[in-house]
């Protein structure tokens, strides 16, 4: 019988390969766990080379007989180290069909004006540019074998406003409007493309808000940093599970959404990519008047 994401113990990914990029911490590594548990072939990367060789140490020490863990210290926003982790990757597993972009930052906080413009070009090289890179060097591979999956983390930055927040906000919608295109022109060859939005989770960006300050971030939105807080946030291990999902066959062609792992009942969608492959049902779009039952002419 086909294993279904009901049962946890299926080896949904079992000889898989994925990347899964900034695993050295927090979602993340909690992606990379749910990846080794549900069997697949693993290469890490982040910046931080100590921090990612404990986790690779910690997940390799977890491993299946012939399971492989390998780990990459490397900067998504550039080039030369997206080709070396791929070329690692593409080496050193026996078969790579998945890629997770989680490799972000919070960036800047503060009015537009007021904050400094390498950290919002950083936000946007890292979150945005990252992104784009590590898609670009895959998807050949992935075309080549006609098969592959990508999963780019995105988050609320993408489905609404976010004042005093403008570069993280513009990075995460831009990553779902190019999820979406390269869903189009990709699928042809078997890829499939998904955004996740993992909800509000307790992990260093929050923290990086706390820091920052209501001065910086907002009254509103710092006075909700700090009940996220106490009140422990979403599920890491919710948003890991749909990224497993979205990288194992029961997700084979669902392609170009932003799905939440909080919100959207995900498990169901195995049964339901024909009633989406005709709708615009987790997607961005335009909202006109009509949407809205007025008639403006």
């Amino acid at each position: 019988m086909e294993p279904t994401f009901a049962d946890p113990k299926a080896p949904l990914l079992e000889g898989r390969g994925i990347v899964v990029t900034g695993a050295s911490r927090g979602l993340g590594k909690a992606i990379a766990e749910a990846c080794l548990s549900a069997g697949a072939d693993l290469c890490l990367a982040a910046r931080d080379g100590v921090l990612l060789e404990q986790v690779r140490a910690s997940l390799a020490s977890r491993a299946r007989s012939g399971q492989t863990v390998l780990a990459v210290a490397a900067d998504v926003s550039r080039p030369d180290d997206v080709e070396r982790l791929v070329r690692c990757a593409r080496e050193g597993l026996p078969r790579l069909t998945g890629l997770v972009n989680n490799a972000g930052v919070s960036g800047p906080a503060g009015p537009l004006e007021e904050t400094g413009w390498d950290a919002w070009v950083r936000t946007i090289e890292v979150n945005l540019l990252g992104t784009v890179l590590c898609c670009r060097s895959v998807v050949p591979r992935f075309r080549e074998s006609r098969y592959g999956k990508i999963v780019n983390l995105s988050g609320g930055g993408a489905t609404a406003p976010m004042p005093r927040r403008t570069a993280y906000a513009a990075s995460k919608a831009a990553v779902v409007r190019f999820t979406e295109s390269l869903a189009v022109d990709a699928a042809a060859d078997g890829v499939d493309v998904n955004a996740v939005a993992p909800g509000a989770l307790n992990t260093r960006m929050l923290d990086e808000i706390l820091a920052a300050g209501s001065s910086r971030v907002g009254e509103a939105d710092h006075a909700r940093a700090v009940r996220q807080k106490a009140e422990g946030g979403a599920s890491p291990e919710r948003a890991a599970d749909l990224c497993v999902f979205l990288l194992s066959a029961l997700s084979d062609g669902l392609s170009g959404r932003l799905i939440s792992a909080v919100w959207d009942p995900w498990e169901s969608l195995s049964g339901r990519r024909e009633a989406l492959g005709g709708s615009d049902v987790f997607t961005l779009r335009r909202i006109t008047p009509r949407d809205r039952g007025l008639d403006w002419g």
